[in-house]
């Protein structure tokens, strides 16, 4: 894993914009703490920063392949879990190498097979490619949008790199956000609508897709989408395609010259993928060391709820006695939560829900002491239909995304002026009908059914990108790399097809994957009740942001207040509102918390 920086110019000579690619480059060393590397030509300038995770000594960037007229350079972020194979095939077709890196593979392989190369790739990737002699630049995203890569246009030039940070670090580009950045902040935030970025003429590459830029062309081409086909595999085959899929997927990516570890919650994902681990480990003489979070004083402020059925450290325990892991527990007090609340919002450019990252990069930078690399659970729910919104009428036939049915009270914290501008649940609704107009319905399904897999394109395609989001900057913050096996686009494309009887067989969410892990984990472990990534109950948490809160709404100059209804927050940061309560108002005082800090650290001028 990396981070990567680019300019790309027709109409001006880049070798002499050092400073500026540098200052674009190191804005996120945290990506890559162990090297730096640059490469300038007259018309395109790359940077990159490189966490070392295969060869060490031979995967240096960017990377450049000249002989005669060919010159091609490229910066990548990422792993290519194929690249073995590839290099193989590359050299049945006379392609030599001289390293051992995944990096030198993908570069061949566009000298090869040109834009077409993302066809031949698995893994998870962002990168940047200048052809000299096309004059050319491709940018590229893996299937499922792992790996970030955001890219703004200034006449004759694109200006590229892994975070928003990148493209604010470069003199053309500035802070600013109009009415449809505040419609993203205040109607979908903190998901977003697929490449949109928030700031003003700031893009993103969508997952599954690159673009070819020249100086006078820009193209972009989806190579990937979900295709809808019937299922005719029986539960069996249906079972053993799973397993064959996810045996595969977590050796490939157990693969690294850097110690690699698992988290492990002791929900069904993560122990599963443990447990596929530990066999592996097993294979070769070695221990798997596995990771979790608690919280100080969990066991005393505990209450069961809709999303959490009960404590998650009694199932790691008992997955890692019977996967024989050494697990590590780290436990978070809210202090620490809060005095890093902001932390991830540095991260990822933008606002965000708040405690929830915030114990995900503590955790991150605690594992980065013994590791470089972790395999987490993440989109198993997505791609399996976990979430209960898949079992519930009102919203399967909501005209909204499924996770802001609950939302509609976001007018009410909203100032008059803002809601008049933005209009939350018309932008909901227009973004919602975007993105059902993209789903590929199957001829024949039923209501129900055309519904269901509605749904499970919304959460692939609108919440997904969320969570990899999430993931990533918590993670890269830290210099730590997350891999997804549940990503692998093989198993989504599979799944994708998979009824959701089958899906849900034994009446119990993702059941089908409860079959298909029942021969690395107990049967217990197997049919634990679905419970959603911990979060703190000590109230010392909420007394803190609602007093920082408070600081705020008493602060005149607190770029926040023209956005909001000031009487309102009031109220609920007092906790004297009947009506948003709980964890809604938990949720929305971190959120509102990073809304001002954003705008004031990264001086954003609204227009």
């Amino acid at each position: 894993m990396c981070g990567i920086a680019g300019w790309v110019d027709w109409s001006m000579d880049l070798s002499k914009q050092k400073e500026t690619l540098k200052n674009m480059t190191n804005s996120i060393i945290h990506r890559g703490p162990d090297a730096e590397g640059f490469w300038f030509s007259e018309h395109a300038a790359f940077g990159h920063r490189r966490l070392i995770v295969i060869d060490p000594e031979g995967g240096l960037q960017p990377m450049l392949y000249k002989d005669g007229e060919t010159t091609v350079s490229l910066t990548f972020n990422g792993e290519i879990y194929n690249y073995q194979e590839l290099r193989i095939e590359l050299e049945h077709l006379g392609h030599v190498f001289q390293t051992k890196s995944d990096t030198e593979v993908l570069l061949h392989a566009y000298l090869e097979w040109k834009e077409d190369c993302v066809q031949h790739l698995n893994g998870i990737f962002a990168f940047g490619i200048w052809d000299e002699k096309l004059q050319r630049l491709m940018l590229a995203r893996d299937h499922l949008g792992v790996k970030p890569l955001f890219f703004a246009q200034r006449d004759k030039s694109v200006i590229f790199g892994s975070e928003i940070k990148v493209l604010l670090s470069h003199p053309n580009v500035q802070a600013e956000v109009d009415t449809e950045g505040l419609s993203e902040i205040f109607c979908l935030g903190p998901m977003r609508t697929p490449g949109h970025a928030v700031f003003k003429d700031i893009h993103e590459v969508r997952g599954g897709h690159y673009i070819l830029f020249t100086s006078n062309k820009t193209e972009s081409k989806q190579y990937w989408k979900l295709k809808s086909k019937p299922h005719t595999d029986n539960i069996n085959t249906t079972v053993n395609t799973i397993q064959s899929i996810l045996e595969d997927t977590v050796k490939r990516q157990l693969v690294a010259d850097r110690p690699v570890v698992t988290m492990l919650s002791g929900g069904l994902d993560s122990s599963g993928l443990t447990g596929l681990a530990g066999d592996e480990f097993k294979q070769i003489g070695k221990t798997l060391h596995t990771y979790s979070l608690t919280f100080t004083n969990e066991e005393r402020d505990f209450e069961e709820d809709f999303l959490r059925r009960d404590r998650d450290e009694p199932w790691v325990q008992r997955v890692s006695e019977h996967v024989g892991t050494q697990h590590h527990s780290f436990e978070l007090g809210s202090e620490k939560l809060i005095e890093n609340l902001l932390v991830p919002m540095r991260a990822r450019d933008l606002p965000g829900v708040g405690e929830l990252e915030t114990s995900l990069y503590l955790l991150f930078r605690e594992m980065k002491k013994d590791a470089t690399v972790a395999l987490s659970g993440e989109s198993a729910d997505e791609v399996f239909s976990g979430y209960p919104w898949f079992h519930q009428e009102e919203f399967l036939k909501a005209d909204i995304f499924p996770w802001n049915v609950n939302y509609a009270y976001i007018t009410e914290i909203l100032s008059e002026d803002l809601k008049t501008k933005i209009n939350p649940i018309d932008y909901q609704k227009q973004r919602f009908q975007e993105a059902v107009h993209e789903i590929p319905f199957l001829e024949g399904e039923n209501d129900l059914q055309t519904k269901q897999r509605q749904m499970s394109y919304m959460f692939i395609t609108r919440f997904l990108p969320f969570m990899l989001e999430r993931k990533d900057r918590t993670s890269m913050m830290t210099g730590f790399e997350v891999r997804v096996p549940f990503c692998d686009y093989r198993l989504v494309e599979y799944l994708w097809n998979v009824p959701f009887e089958i899906k849900s067989i034994d009446n119990i969410e993702k059941g089908i994957l409860r079959r298909a892990f029942q021969t690395v984990l107990p049967t217990d472990v197997c049919y634990r009740k679905k419970s959603a990534y911990p979060s703190t109950k000590d109230n010392d948490y909420l007394q803190g942001i609602s007093e920082w809160m408070l600081d705020i709404l008493n602060d005149s100059t607190s770029p926040i207040l023209p956005l909001i209804n000031v009487e309102k927050v009031r109220s609920i940061a007092l906790g004297t509102d009947e009506i948003i309560t709980g964890n809604e108002a938990r949720g929305l005082i971190d959120y509102l918390l990073q809304v001002n800090s954003w705008l004031q650290e990264y001086q954003i001028k609204l227009i």
